[in-house]
């Protein structure tokens, strides 16, 4: 226990905790995005259908794994709060009831996605070659999500305890191999056959589960958890305190990636071209969106210590920092987008037409980008002191209730443009509802002198 790595959040400036639990994050999601650019790269050079494949797969994926940040999010609410409150011997019990009960699911998870993948795809279109690529790759994959999972949760319970930077290393351990063994897997090398789709697939299991090794020995040896007495003690109690924000969690999580395919559809109206646009500015915009993605990541423990500790002020604090952040960030971003957007999306666009649609997405989107951070981060905290209905509520309102209908009138009536505008809106309404939501939980002082009073006296 004497080496074990804890940080106290409660203690010490806030904009300190907020930077050293989010600076690390930075690198572990920029290298789950990696993971995911290294297979549409390796695999667009294996066939039209693989490279065609990867387009099904991964928005189905990623709403999959929607269950693993929101268990995350739920074992990082339940255990910040008991760290705060200084229950430790606590927290190793309920640490070990997050990873048993996000096993227990995902193996029920798997075991559905491997007996049902094959009609699910055929029923989103995938037929002939790329059916054939997608059954390929979905077995191993499946046989890779109760790694991803305990993976996962293993890490929230690192980030707790304030420990950011062995949270984003394991990440990163996932990703290098993933992206290591890819080349060797698909393409084959010495001794190892050529695998083709399969063997992209294979790389993520092996990632997965080297990382899922390293982060679990490392947790026990810190004393994170372990054997302890009566180790089934207040076991439902523990799953109700996580499922209570994993359950909406997971929700919010995947209403992106789905909103986000139905967007893609109204995309789809105007042309390849559009559609090639359009995705290529997404990917843009996932690596831009990194920095505010790991602010959601770290203030997490920040608000859930603080909140255990009664330190309400100070997880006020911190939401006030996360958003000046944004505001800040957002800014920069945009007006480098403004400036940069067609040589940005020269990189990853194929052609003129579609250089030209992902340039204006970027310049116009690129100005509301703050928002969106804004609301993921509002979500984060909001999760991390229990209000996981809420950051649903709002996930659920600005794709379905902003973003995807004005998508659809927009497309109608302006074309492209439309779509890009009201992605922009969405971003704005969005961080606006969000400060709202943090007002309303708490979270967010309902004034200036207010906050004033209160961060000086923390």
């Amino acid at each position: 226990m004497a080496s074990s790595k804890k940080r106290d959040l409660t203690q010490g400036p806030v904009w300190k905790a907020l930077t050293v639990m989010s600076a690390p994050m930075s690198l572990g999601i920029f290298s789950v995005i990696a993971v995911g650019l290294a297979d549409a790269y390796f695999l667009g050079q294996v066939s039209g259908a693989a490279l065609a494949a990867v387009g099904f797969i991964y928005p189905v994926i990623t709403a999959l794994a929607s269950l693993s940040i929101g268990l995350s999010a739920g074992a990082n609410a339940a255990l910040s709060q008991r760290i705060g409150a200084g229950a430790d011997d606590d927290t190793q019990r309920l640490g070990l009831h997050a990873i048993g009960l996000g096993l227990i699911l995902s193996l029920i998870l798997a075991s559905v996605i491997w007996m049902t993948f094959p009609a699910a795809f055929g029923a989103l279109g995938a037929k002939g070659d790329v059916a054939r690529e997608v059954g390929a790759y979905m077995p191993l994959w499946s046989i890779s999500f109760p790694f991803l999972v305990t993976m996962m949760i293993t890490n929230s319970v690192f980030r707790a305890h304030g420990d950011g930077a062995t949270s984003a290393a394991i990440m990163i351990v996932a990703a290098f191999f993933g992206i290591a063994l890819n080349p060797v897997l698909i393409f084959g090398w010495g001794p190892i056959p050529e695998m083709a789709t399969a063997g992209a697939a294979l790389a993520t299991l092996i990632g997965r589960v080297i990382a899922m090794a390293v982060a679990l020995w490392v947790a026990w040896r810190r004393g994170l958890f372990g054997v302890c007495g009566h180790m089934l003690a207040g076991l439902f109690k523990s799953c109700a305190r996580i499922l209570k924000v994993g359950v909406p969690a997971s929700v919010s999580n995947a209403i992106n990636p789905a909103g986000m395919a139905l967007v893609t559809a109204a995309v789809a109206t105007l042309g390849d071209d559009a559609v090639a646009g359009f995705g290529a500015a997404g990917r843009v915009q996932s690596v831009l969106l990194v920095p505010l993605m790991a602010l959601s990541a770290g203030i997490g423990p920040v608000v859930g210590q603080n909140w255990g500790a009664r330190q309400q002020g100070r997880a006020q604090t911190a939401t006030l920092w996360a958003f000046g952040f944004c505001v800040v960030y957002g800014a920069c971003v945009g007006v480098a987008l403004m400036i940069y957007a067609t040589p940005i999306s020269r990189v990853l666009a194929s052609g003129e037409s579609d250089l030209a649609y992902a340039a204006q997405y970027l310049r116009i989107v690129g100005l509301t980008m703050f928002g969106y951070g804004i609301l993921v981060i509002a979500n984060a905290a909001m999760n991390a002191r229990n209000k996981a209905l809420w950051s649903m509520s709002l996930s659920l309102g600005r794709i379905f209730v902003i973003y995807l209908p004005l998508a659809w009138i927009g497309v109608a009536q302006f074309g492209y443009t439309g779509i890009v505008l009201a992605a922009a809106i969405a971003n704005v309404i969005g961080a606006g509802s969000a400060v709202f939501a943090a007002q309303r939980t708490d979270l967010f002082p309902r004034s200036g002198m207010t906050f004033q009073k209160r961060e000086s006296s923390s």
